[in-house]
Order: structure tokens, then C-alpha cells, then sequence
């Protein structure tokens, strides 16, 4: 989706709840971000030091490893909240009504079968590193510079667990809109077109004018 976000806001329950949860999936983006964006100074500064002063930085592969489910995971909930992942559109987009609601729960509720089972293991991963009977309550480190791995691991089941909850909010709108066969319901993302996509592109323009 591209502009601004495609998701309505009322009054209702359902609305507040992910007017609730955008705030955290916003931070989560953010540091996601953040660590993208640190991890160009890191390469920038280990390619320098080995050209220079024949002194790369020491652990630099263990400092992508820690920073991995940062860049790769922490901003997924935000991004399934504005419609941002890649989708069938043009199947989905002639689809209407009902039929579109239906397909879309559906599909929400199978992702969300999916991701509880990856919580489950997840965190089951995260309880095999994690032992305060250890130095840094660690069973397992990084190769180079020994870092504790289990604060990473902990970070999928805690952005899995937040996208789950994001899931459970978008298949009570996709099931409300099937119910009361709504054009236009909230907490959901609804399909722009390309002329819709090409005016919020156009305004978001603008504003940063």
C-alpha cells in the first residue's frame, strides 16, 4: 500500500483496541529501523578499520546476529496493520462485498494458526538459551566475541506475540464486516486502487512540502 494508512478509526471497541496496539507496533518499526540503520555505521566503520589500521571490528558478525530479528521481525505487526505485505491484489481487488470479507478472514485466520504455532516454538527456543544459573543467564553465545544470544531470541516470540494480537483484531473486523456485510469497516486495511494510491502519494507529497 502505498501513501498514507488505509485503515479507519470509529468509535467502536474494535477500533480503540487498534488504535491501542498501533503506538506499540509503531515503536517496534522504529527500532527495526534504527537497527538497519546502525548497521551501516557498523559495516562502514569494520571496512575502515581493516583498510586503515588493519583492525576490523572484532565481533562484527556477532553484532549482525543480535541486531537480525531486530531488522528482520520487530516491524512486521506494523506493517500487517497498514496492508504493507505482499498480497495477491489483483485477485483480491475484484472481489467484493461478502466474498472479499470471507477470503480475507480466511487468510487472517490461517496466518494466525500459523504464527501461534511459531510463538510456541519460538519461545521454546528462547527457554533453551536462557539460564540465570549461568554467567549472563546465558546457555549459549555469539562465536567471536562470546555475547549472550538469548536476549535475540527472545525478541521473535515478543514480535510474533504482537502480531498475533494485531491478527486476532483484523479477523474480528474481517468476520464483522462478512456479518453485517459492511463497504467500508474499521481496523482493517482496505485495497486502494491505483488512482487512490497515486493521491495519497500525491498528498503525502505535498506535505512534506
Amino acid at each position: 500500500m502505498a501513501g498514507a494508512s488505509t485503515v479507519l478509526e470509529d468509535s467502536s471497541v474494535l477500533s480503540r483496541l487498534d488504535r491501542a496496539l498501533l503506538p506499540i507496533e509503531q515503536v517496534m518499526a522504529l527500532l527495526s529501523g534504527l537497527a538497519a540503520f546502525s548497521l551501516m555505521f557498523l559495516a562502514a566503520y569494520s571496512v575502515a578499520g581493516r583498510e586503515f589500521f588493519e583492525a576490523p571490528l572484532m565481533g562484527y558478525v556477532d553484532l549482525i546476529e543480535m541486531l537480525m530479528p531486530l531488522i528482520a521481525i520487530m516491524g512486521v505487526s506494523y506493517v500487517q496493520r497498514n496492508g504493507g505485505h505482499i498480497r495477491m491484489d489483483i485477485i483480491i481487488g475484484a472481489m467484493r462485498g461478502r466474498l472479499l470479507w470471507l477470503v480475507e478472514l480466511i487468510m487472517v485466520v490461517l496466518i494466525l494458526v500459523l504464527m501461534i504455532a511459531l510463538v510456541w516454538g519460538a519461545w521454546a527456543h528462547f527457554d533453551r538459551s536462557f539460564d540465570c544459573a549461568r554467567p549472563f543467564c546465558s546457555r549459549d553465545s555469539s562465536i567471536d566475541i562470546s555475547l549472550p544470544i538469548w536476549p535475540s531470541k527472545l525478541l521473535v516470540p515478543i514480535a510474533f506475540a504482537v502480531l498475533c494480537a494485531r491478527l486476532v483484531l483484523q479477523a474480528v473486523g474481517y468476520a464483522r464486516a462478512f456479518w453485517l456485510n459492511l463497504e467500508r469497516p474499521v481496523a482493517v486495511p482496505l485495497i486502494q486502487s491505483v488512482a487512490a494510491q497515486a493521491r495519497a502519494e500525491a498528498e503525502a507529497l505535498d506535505g512534506a512540502d
